[in-house]
């Protein structure tokens, strides 16, 4: 189950979906980036989002989940919406989401961590290099972390040295958005700028492969095994210490 809230951004109202574990807490928090195509429509019609902020909950993690294409109006075609997309508009989005789950009472806001896939694995990139109180970042066969988007912007690949956490990346080794050889660059960014990193590339996996919503696809032993080790990255850096 989750509940509803919404804040405004720049005067644009955002939904954010909120998911948390049973308990009183305080509990780790996680901020998701969402992922494309469905959830440009609305998250609630995605079940992936839906099972990804669930997943989060069952482990312990309180998590939010911010609308960023809340801009247009919800029957917008997303390749407008990938053309006029830009990264200052996200960044205040994501801040909005961060700011929610840390005032929250369950959450202990100096274990906060932020995942995304695909869109949201570029998106979740982006704010932890503005963001220092990430202590963690999984980030999911993000595409285009090579391009700034909107006027003037810095690719977040640039920024990769102000990441202040461990970084988990999980990519399929079929994927084109990130191809194999955008996904060393990634890892060579993130080497050079001295940020503690760790990437797992699946065989037989495309863009998506954790997406049981499109058959296509989907890859399950692979998708299940990379779910094992995002959870795992997660609770080692966000659980607290015995």
């Amino acid at each position: 189950m989750h509940r509803k809230e919404t804040v405004a951004v720049q005067g644009s109202p955002m939904e954010i979906l909120i998911f948390e574990p049973a308990g009183p807490g305080p509990h780790p928090g996680v901020v998701v980036a969402q992922h494309l195509p469905v959830a440009h429509e609305g998250l609630e019609k995605d079940p992936f989002t839906l099972d990804v902020g669930a997943r989060l909950a069952a482990a312990g993690f309180a998590c939010v989940i911010p609308w960023v294409f809340h801009w247009w109006p919800s029957e917008t075609d997303i390749a407008v919406k990938r053309d006029e997309f830009r990264d200052d508009r996200c960044l205040a989005d994501m801040q909005a989401a961060f700011d929610l789950l840390v005032a929250m009472g369950n959450v202990d806001a100096e274990r906060i961590g932020i995942m995304g896939h695909c869109w949201g694995g570029r998106v979740s990139w982006l704010h932890a290099c503005h963001n220092p109180s990430y202590k963690a970042l999984a980030t999911l066969y993000g595409g285009r972390i090579k391009l700034g988007m909107g006027q003037g912007a810095e690719p977040p690949i640039a920024r990769a040295a102000m990441i202040p956490c461990p970084v988990l990346g999980i990519f399929g080794n079929e994927d084109q958005n990130p191809s194999p050889e955008d996904v060393e660059d990634l890892r060579a960014a993130l080497a050079a700028g001295g940020v503690p990193h760790t990437f797992h590339q699946y065989d037989g996996a495309g863009h998506g492969f954790q997406d049981f919503v499109n058959p296509d696809r989907y890859r399950e032993a692979q998708a299940n095994d990379a779910w094992d080790k995002v959870l795992t990255f997660l609770h080692r850096h966000l659980d607290r210490p015995d």
